[in-house]
C-alpha cells in the first residue's frame, strides 16, 4: 500500500489549460514542468493519482473514449520519463446537467482512493488550479491542498513538501 500520495488535477497542472475544454488529443499538451515535478515526486517516494473533472462528456463535447485516449497518451508520455500514475480518475458529469457526488468540489473521487489504498490523509496533498480542487481535498480530509495559477510551474509548492 502506498504511504504518500500526491493528488493532481489534470488540466492546468499536468497539461496546458486552454481556456475551454480539451476536446481531442490534438488539443492536449503536456506541460514540461509537470514532467519534471512529477519525477521529483516519484524520486521522493510519492505515488501519484490524477483527479479530474471532465464535464464535457456530459455536455456531449467529447466522449469517454476520447478521455481514455488522452489518458492513455498522457500515461505513456509520463511513463517514458519514469513517472507512473497509481490511478487516473475522472468525473464525466457536469453540474448543469446532473447532480453527482464525484465532481469536484465534492470529494468522492479522493475519498474512494483513500479508502481503496487505506491512505492516511495526513500523508497526502493535492495540487490544483481551481478552488474547487482545494475544496474537494478538504471534503476528503486532505488538509494540504494548494491552488496554483493554471499552467504555472508548481515546483515551489512541492519543494516545501519534499
Amino acid at each position: 500500500m502506498p504511504q504518500k500520495v500526491a493528488f493532481l488535477d489534470r488540466d492546468g497542472v499536468l497539461n496546458k489549460e486552454i481556456g475551454n475544454y480539451v476536446c481531442s488529443l490534438e488539443e492536449f499538451e503536456i506541460l514540461d514542468h509537470a514532467l519534471i515535478n512529477t519525477q521529483k515526486l516519484i524520486e521522493s517516494n510519492f505515488e501519484l493519482i490524477v483527479i479530474t473533472n471532465q464535464g464535457g462528456i456530459s455536455k456531449e463535447l467529447y466522449s469517454k473514449e476520447t478521455v481514455h485516449e488522452i489518458h492513455q497518451y498522457m500515461q505513456k508520455e509520463f511513463a517514458l520519463r519514469g513517472v507512473n500514475f497509481l490511478e487516473v480518475l475522472y468525473c464525466p458529469h457536469h453540474s448543469v446537467n446532473e447532480n453527482c457526488f464525484c465532481r469536484k468540489p465534492k470529494g468522492l473521487m479522493i475519498e474512494k482512493m483513500i479508502h481503496k489504498y487505506q491512505l492516511n490523509p495526513d500523508n497526502c496533498f493535492l495540487i490544483g488550479d481551481n478552488i474547487r480542487d482545494v475544496k474537494a481535498a478538504h471534503a476528503a480530509n486532505v488538509s494540504q491542498a494548494f491552488e496554483i495559477k493554471s499552467n504555472s510551474d508548481w515546483f515551489s509548492v512541492i519543494e516545501k513538501l519534499l
